[in-house]
């Protein structure tokens, strides 16, 4: 078998997606979100897990040019027999896990952060990581947004990264909201939203105003797939896979943080220096609790 071919087809899903019916987009995103479970599944487990008919995933397998859905799935099984994601777990888990109920669950939270935040990493390329800090490190304004739940990760992005890069702006401020921000944006500046499955409508039309006035668009998020609407300029995907009803957001908060080392590092010693005035009015105006010294 071509070992090349699951990346052909999720490539050609990609491409394919505004062309395609509502029903055949819905398949065609949980192909691209979920490559190991599509390649794990029977069709009936599929198709509940997709929201489609049976019927749905053959019509799917007929498009891209296959004779029905196991040779459509085939290839995705395939990559599973020589995938390397699967690591031993270390042997404090398995003491938690056998320490009793409570233990389990931590012990199936803490494996599952380890592999969140292992395959997080694993999916950004060097080359990329440096397109996006060039990109944040060129532009006039670099606009950070995010709501809810991912709104915390980005405004840790946005307390250190600021050091680093005083042209990042985390909004939206105040009682607006975040197109009332990018009202002045345009070709010069940077938009980094943050958003993860369900996607936040306020984010999502952030994006769309943002590309319209020519902002350069970097999406942290969990899916190469977000919208026919718009098409951003860089994707770090990250996975948000959780034992709880919730996210986990470990891995898109280490991809953060080899962000905010690379803008460190780039920034060169402006950027070290920057953050250092920060660290003597911190220390100058006793912002750190510690022994107060004796006069």
């Amino acid at each position: 078998m071509d070992p090349t071919l699951k990346a052909k087809t999720i490539s050609t899903l990609k491409t394919e997606l505004p062309n395609l019916s509502p029903r055949l987009r819905v398949v065609a995103k949980y192909i691209v979100d979920h490559a190991a479970d599509f390649g794990l599944d029977p069709i009936r487990q599929t198709a509940k897990k997709c929201g489609v008919s049976t019927y749905t995933l053959v019509r799917m397998a007929k498009v891209l040019g296959f004779a029905g859905f196991d040779e459509l799935r085939e290839p995705f099984r395939h990559a599973l027999v020589f995938s390397s994601d699967m690591v031993d777990r270390p042997g404090w888990i398995e003491d938690l896990r056998n320490s009793g109920e409570s233990g389990q669950v931590q012990a199936e939270a803490a494996a599952n952060t380890i592999a969140v935040v292992r395959s997080s990493l694993l999916r950004q390329s060097p080359d990329q990581m440096a397109r996006v800090v060039g990109m944040m490190l060129g532009a006039r304004n670099v606009y950070l947004t995010a709501v809810r739940a991912s709104y915390g990760i980005a405004y840790y992005f946005h307390y250190v990264g600021r050091m680093a890069l005083p042209s990042l702006q985390l909004i939206p401020r105040h009682m607006s909201s975040a197109i009332d921000e990018l009202n002045q944006a345009g070709p010069d500046d940077v938009l980094i939203a943050i958003t993860f499955t369900p996607y936040s409508r306020e984010t999502i039309e952030a994006c769309k105003f943002a590309q319209k006035r020519g902002v350069k668009l970097i999406m942290v998020t969990d899916s190469d797939v977000i919208s026919t609407e718009f098409q951003p300029d860089e994707i770090l995907v990250t996975s948000v896979v959780s034992t709880h009803h919730f996210g986990c957001y470990a891995g898109p908060t280490a991809v953060i943080e080899n962000l905010l080392a690379l803008l460190v590092q780039v920034g060169g010693q402006e950027a070290k220096t920057r953050i250092k005035t920060y660290e003597d009015i911190r220390l100058e105006n006793n912002a750190y609790w510690g022994a107060r010294k004796k006069h």
